[in-house]
């Protein structure tokens, strides 16, 4: 009988994506085939990341050396290269906005300049529903010899983050890619995470890629004119992080809500720089920065937060379907063992006092469609939230 013999590198590493540990074939294995010697040799290295997150305020102006020093942080001596774009929501209530960009350029001429005038694209969901917007970036970038040593810069809310991102990790494989997150949402979670993305077939970020920025340059001033709503909302990823990773951080919340909730400005603040430590301590530490296991406790919420956003349209907005997904998975929480009965409530109190909603109508439907625990989760928390 002839033999195969399967042999492997002797310091081959584990692998993580495989069905079995690469220790395993380190050794010699006498397997009856009838082909010749098999050499599998598995690759290993590894890339460090890293990228700083700032908080400032007046990014934009003169004065300010922030972003001077962000383009600057390998090659001072050197005219650095920005394409520049714009959520409309920022655009609208800062209408003097790119005349202060581009007067900030002109200041730093000699380190910094815009290959074109900013660009004003749709924010919100509208720019993640289409390719076309992506594309538009995509082809700007070729137009304008945009290359791995100049940036994409993009200043907005978390959407357009999202697709100004996806459009820079894609042209020439990865641009330099810098974000200006412009609401709370976006500036004490997703803006200083390593993700991006746009929907498609009405699936929530179905294309994207995990490509960290050049840097966050998250500045206060650019919450000044957020609309409540959407200011109030953003508060709801931070009680997620909250709850995964910091017992004392919604202590202070639960302390601090009537201060939140009239956005003093102090507070604020404390709230939005804790709220990102988290963020990139999970992402840096979590031991799954790229979400390649199925363990992601960034997502508590998500499930029924993602759909409800979709089946409403999105007239429920991120924020707020997060929060109503916040209370669903602690009510499933409790009843999987996992959190103390009673603490669902104080979280859906702290969430109500914050102003924000814990229950939409369709929600029924979208639990009716659901895994039966799940579903049982929500009857449950609901009969408990209506009699309270």
């Amino acid at each position: 009988m002839h033999t195969h013999s399967v042999t492997t590198l002797k310091d081959a590493p584990t692998n993580p994506a495989a069905g079995f540990p690469s220790q395993q074939l380190r050794t010699q294995e006498e397997i009856p085939v009838r082909n010749r010697l098999t050499s599998i040799h598995w690759q290993r290295f590894s890339v460090p990341f890293e990228y700083p997150v700032a908080f400032t305020h007046g990014l934009f102006r003169q004065q300010n050396p922030l972003l001077v020093e962000m383009l600057s942080l390998h090659k001072e001596e050197k005219q650095h290269r920005c394409l520049i774009y714009i959520d409309d929501g920022v655009a609208k209530t800062q209408p003097d906005l790119v005349e202060r960009i581009q007067d900030y350029f002109a200041a730093h001429a000699s380190r910094m300049k815009l290959v074109e005038a900013p660009q004003v694209v749709p924010g919100g969901e509208q720019i993640k529903i289409c390719p076309s917007h992506v594309i538009a970036v995509q082809k700007a970038i070729h137009r304008l010899g945009v290359d791995r040593h100049s940036y994409v810069i993009a200043i907005g809310g978390g959407a357009v983050l999202d697709a100004i991102g996806f459009a820079a990790a894609t042209a020439h494989r990865g641009v330099r890619h810098i974000r200006v997150p412009s609401t709370v949402l976006s500036q004490n979670d997703s803006g200083v995470g390593v993700k991006n993305g746009i929907n498609f077939n009405g699936v929530k970020n179905f294309m994207g890629s995990f490509a960290p920025p050049w840097a966050v340059l998250n500045d206060f001033t650019l919450l000044k004119t957020l609309e409540r709503r959407e200011r109030i909302g953003g508060i709801a990823e931070a009680v997620k992080v909250a709850l995964i990773r910091d017992e004392e951080f919604f202590d202070w919340m639960e302390t601090n809500v009537e201060q939140l909730k009239a956005f003093d400005p102090e507070t604020e603040e404390i709230m939005i720089r804790r709220g990102a430590a988290l963020h990139m301590r999970q992402i840096a530490h979590g031991g799954d920065p790229f979400e390649q296991g199925s363990g992601r406790p960034l997502d508590f919420g998500h499930w029924s937060a993602h759909r409800l956003e979709a089946m409403t349209r999105h007239e429920v907005h991120h924020g707020e379907a997060v929060a109503i997904g916040i209370a669903l998975d602690a009510r499933y929480s409790v009843l999987a063992g996992l959190l103390p009965e009673g603490e669902e409530l104080r979280i859906v109190e702290l969430l109500e006092g914050l102003g924000l909603r814990t229950f939409h109508p369709q929600l029924i439907e979208l639990l009716q469609k659901a895994n039966p625990p799940y579903s049982r989760a929500w009857v449950n928390f609901r009969s408990i939230w209506e009699g309270s």
